[in-house]
């Protein structure tokens, strides 16, 4: 039988990595059933090797992001369209919606933002130090990626709560059960119609619409203004792109990096000889950052569709068939990273998969997730705080995102 991994609860004790390694170990592609949510039957093709999540990623012209969702379930064609954003488009809109924002996250772009960074991860380790310790995601990994993102955005800083809030909700839709009503929010939108099927998506929404027309008004040198005023090929951005343009760069700006601090944490925490070689003359510290990313694989998966009859590892699929790439399986594969369940910070090469890191849908923001990391835990390193770990973590049930909710640390201070 063909291991489960979509069960949300499965990754409350992290991710179910023998599964992975089981469907990795099976010739070609493997069969999973899954209930969708729309039609009530239906399964994809599990893709959990290296090599088949690169090249789906990279044919897009075989692989596409439009057609269905690229979430494990169908949604109406109704939905669908309310819902899509740049990553559930393809050429040429994608690269229209994409052109509109890259020149902000390219890695020149981001250095700008590497002073401010490290001010935020300066404060935020002297309070968490301060305080003897505490949860390291309230403390440091939740605060650093949202005031960074939402200070490049152009909105207030002291929202930050609220829109993590709201973050913390939309992954709440990934899982099993939600905890808010319908309404929350004033939400009056079917859920179906809203992403992640949360009315937290309405606030979110309505928090960017009211951003908006202040900056029609009162323009600054931020991204939400300059998706105001941008044009590509003649064609501003229209309400529904706008909303869930900002709705992404929140959400994605936020969580995954947090996810990846939490994730690098721990891993110091399990292994300190791993940070104090961050200080090591010459030490590149790209190779950290890499490493983080592997071993954190903030979103899980991503799921495609097959637009023509096609050929992947010598399964044959169908048009119409739906592929989901594994990156929490792509991430471990023995055939391209040697002891693939070692945390080793000098890996090299280490061509990791998260954030999409091939083809036209590698992330936005995967520079700046790259520049926090860089610059929190190389701040760490030189001021010889390590991280002792208290008790185990509070994990996300959820398939999507391979969240932390919560992690108890103290400092260690050499």
């Amino acid at each position: 039988m063909t291991p489960d991994v979509t069960t949300p609860s499965l990754y409350l004790e992290g991710i179910p990595h023998d599964r992975f390694a089981e469907m990795r170990a099976t010739p070609g592609l493997v069969w999973h059933p899954y209930v969708d949510r729309v039609s009530g039957a239906g399964g994809f093709w599990a893709v959990t090797r290296h090599a088949d999540v690169r090249e789906i990623s990279k044919s897009p012209e075989r692989f596409s992001s439009a057609i269905g969702h690229t979430n494990l379930w169908d949604l109406e064609a109704d939905a669908l369209e309310a819902r899509r954003g740049l990553i559930d488009t393809d050429h040429p809109d994608h690269t229209r919606l994409r052109r509109l924002v890259s020149g902000t996250f390219t890695p020149k772009a981001i250095r700008t933002w590497e002073e401010l960074t490290r001010q935020i991860a300066i404060e935020l380790l002297d309070e968490f130090e301060a305080a003897g310790g505490g949860d390291w995601v309230e403390m440091v990994a939740a605060p650093l990626p949202i005031r960074v993102i939402l200070t490049i955005l152009g909105v207030p800083v002291e929202d930050a709560d609220y829109l993590v809030e709201l973050s913390n909700y939309l992954v709440e839709g990934t899982g099993e059960e939600q905890s808010l009503a319908p309404d929350a929010f004033g939400n009056t939108t079917e859920l179906r119609l809203l992403p992640f099927g949360s009315p937290a998506s309405h606030a979110l929404f309505e928090y960017g619409l009211r951003l908006r027309e202040l900056r029609r008004d009162d323009p600054r040198d931020d991204i939400v203004t300059a998706l105001v005023q941008a044009e590509a090929e003649g064609e501003k951005m229209s309400h529904d792109e706008f909303k869930n343009m900002f709705q992404l760069l929140v959400f994605a700006g936020n969580e995954t990096t947090r996810t990846a601090i939490s994730h690098g944490a721990m891993a110091f925490a399990d292994h300190p000889e791993e940070l104090r070689r961050l200080v090591e003359p010459n030490f590149p510290l790209n190779a950290m950052t890499e490493e983080v990313i592997r071993w954190a694989t903030p979103v899980l998966h991503m799921r495609r569709t097959a637009t023509q009859d096609t050929e992947l590892a010598g399964t044959s699929i169908a048009a119409g068939d739906k592929v989901v790439m594994w990156y929490a399986g792509a991430n471990r594969d023995e055939s391209v990273f040697d002891d693939p369940f070692a945390f080793d910070v000098t890996r090299s090469p280490n061509p990791q998969l998260s954030f999409g890191a091939a083809g036209p849908h590698f992330c936005l923001g995967a520079w700046l997730a790259r520049l926090e990391l860089e610059v929190l835990f190389g701040e760490m390193a030189k001021r010889g705080m390590g991280l002792r770990q208290l008790g185990e973590p509070v994990r996300t049930p959820s398939n999507f995102v391979h969240g932390i909710t919560s992690v108890d640390m103290e400092p260690v201070l050499r």
